[in-house]
């Protein structure tokens, strides 16, 4: 991981870790490279985003790159049409689930696929010296958001079902789906309603999208509708709801496409990829189904790197990201929700009877620090962590890790017993706090 990059791109406050001139830099530094020549660029729907974009392009055409500009884009649009279209690399501006005042600036290379951390690594060296050439190579700009319907039509193509007779609630967090999600659904004939569909550029992943369903959950009983689905700011996350209100997270649904993929035939081998987050309920369910589940790093990119090492077809993280490699190489909340609705129709069953299986209790704790990197590596805290691994005695799991997009330290702890992994999740807080207090020197 680079100074700039985390596990999701480069990621950071607005006009304080990342700026204009950070954007610039950026864009000066891919477009000093020799194999480019041509930048598709698009954004989610956040006020700062129009400003980045900009700033990344100027740095890019000052270093004789072309640039593209598509306008609002789902992050998986973009990985579509940087290898459909054959661009040099893809480029979206978003901070996919963070609030508005957080930007982030994501790189597919020409495949699609996102760059590895040493080519990020390689960009920010070089940061220190800026490329200029002659006023007859300076790259050219040009505004084409009619690009999105190449997009648009992959989309409604993917899957061959019909929905009429359904009823869906989308809750498009405010963000790069707000525009095209009714239209997909729509197209297959469903009854659409959609929340967080009304972007300001400021309420971006507020109070809606798949970090808070709260609203869609309430919204699908009322409008006895057939699915609920979730998306986060730049729709690269899918949370889905069921007709009873119920919650379906990414691991879950990792369960139900890799158990209809098997019976379709077409999983071999039996193998799925899910992260050090994934569910141990989940992962036994799949064992049960004969079904193994490999875990990577936290991150979406660690699972399409494994996904490609061995060539399997599905992965995904808790969160939402789900990669059916089988159509792309990175996470597409809507076209998860549509092979979703597909699953459903094609085995003419309800979203709730895929919930056959029991999850462990998994308490998730955000503890926000001066000193991420200190701290991850204080022997005080690898003490508290070998202690309470002790006391579950392998009956559960903890995880502690550094926010990859945020100042902080995130702390997992999953038993069959939610009381033990609140109780065990809290004390595990409590301690990062007090070791936080006692660092004197902080330097992000």
């Amino acid at each position: 991981m680079g100074v700039f990059f985390g596990t999701d791109g480069l990621r950071g406050k607005f006009n304080d870790d990342l700026s204009f001139k950070v954007a610039y830099d950026l864009g000066n530094a891919l477009g000093s490279e020799l194999s480019c020549e041509k930048i598709i660029i698009g954004r989610d729907t956040r006020s700062s985003g129009p400003l980045l974009t900009l700033a990344f392009a100027s740095g890019a055409m000052n270093a004789g790159a072309s640039v593209i500009d598509v306008g609002v884009c789902p992050t998986a649009g973009i990985s579509y049409l940087t290898k459909k279209l054959h661009f040099d690399f893809g480029v979206v501006i978003s901070a996919s689930h963070n609030p508005a005042e957080f930007n982030g600036i994501k790189i597919f290379d020409s495949s699609g696929k996102k760059i590895s951390e040493a080519k990020e690594e390689n960009l920010e060296r070089k940061f220190i010296k800026q490329v200029s050439v002659n006023f007859m190579e300076v790259g050219k700009f040009d505004y084409k958001p009619s690009l999105i319907n190449h997009y648009l039509k992959f989309l409604m193509n993917a899957f061959s079902f019909d929905l009429t007779g359904k009823t869906i609630i989308l809750d498009c967090s405010n963000g790069a789906s707000s525009f095209i999600a009714r239209k997909i659904f729509k197209s297959k004939g469903a009854t659409v309603f959609s929340i967080g569909s009304s972007p300001d550029g400021l309420n971006i992943n507020k109070n809606c999208g798949s970090l808070n369903v709260t609203g869609l959950q309430k919204l699908v009983i009322k409008k006895q509708a057939d699915f609920g689905f979730a998306f986060d700011g730049d729709s690269d996350r899918l949370i889905a709801v069921d007709e009873k209100g119920q919650i379906l997270t990414g691991d879950m649904l990792v369960y139900i496409f890799a158990k209809f993929y098997k019976q379709q035939g077409k999983l071999s081998p039996p193998i799925v990829v899910g992260t050090g987050h994934t569910n141990m309920g989940v992962e036994k369910a799949l064992e049960k189904n004969g079904i193994r589940l490999i875990r990577t790093e936290i991150g979406d990119k660690f699972v399409s790197l494994k996904l490609t090492e061995l060539g399997l077809l599905i992965g995904g993280e808790q969160s939402g990201h789900i990669i059916l490699k089988e159509f792309l190489p990175t996470g597409d909340g809507l076209l998860s929700a549509l092979m979703l609705s597909y699953i459903c129709v094609s085995d003419n069953k309800k979203l709730s009877q895929y919930l056959d299986f029991e999850m462990y209790s998994q308490v998730n704790i955000n503890v926000p620090v001066k000193n991420k990197m200190e701290l991850i590596n204080s022997e005080r805290l690898s003490k508290i962590r070998k202690q309470k691994e002790d006391e579950l005695a392998g009956n559960g799991k903890i995880m502690i890790r550094v926010s990859g997009t945020e100042p902080c330290i995130r702390i997992m702890v999953e038993t069959k017993n939610e009381s033990i992994s609140e109780k065990i999740a809290n004390e595990i807080a409590l301690e990062v706090k007090q070791i936080d207090g006692e660092f004197k020197i902080c330097v992000e």
